[in-house]
């Protein structure tokens, strides 16, 4: 939302075309949508409250729902990641996205799941 040249809009530009899948549980949308309501994300990407109404719309019905059928809390260092990796494992993703790796330190593995930066995640899209 904040960067629509960056690696993170890339990933959703994948997804729009069926390059990658997005799983969203519906913890993770409460989640995406308090994020992306809070004035300064939204002033940063110079987006108006419709806007990014539109936006959030847009994220959540391109995903995949995915049902919370268990909880592995606690597996990381940060709370507020927890329902990442949880959507990750219970959707059966072979990856985690994100700008916080090492937040995830070995935790993810142990499901079979690959934390990634957005710029890695791009250059295996692209392969």
């Amino acid at each position: 939302m904040r960067s629509p040249t960056g690696a993170s809009a890339a990933i959703v530009r994948a997804a729009r075309q069926s390059q990658a899948t997005l799983l969203l549980s519906v913890p993770l949308a409460l989640e995406y949508e308090a994020v992306c309501r809070r004035s300064e994300h939204r002033l940063e990407a110079g987006l108006s409250n419709r806007q990014v109404e539109v936006f959030l719309d847009a994220i959540i019905a391109m995903a995949e729902p995915v049902p919370t059928h268990f909880l592995w809390r606690p597996q990381l260092r940060d709370p507020n990641d927890e329902m990442v990796l949880e959507a990750a494992v219970n959707g059966g993703a072979r990856a985690v996205v994100t700008f916080n790796v090492r937040d995830y330190g070995t935790a993810a593995s142990q499901f079979g799941v690959e934390v990634l930066l957005p710029r890695e995640a791009i250059a295996r899209i692209g392969r």
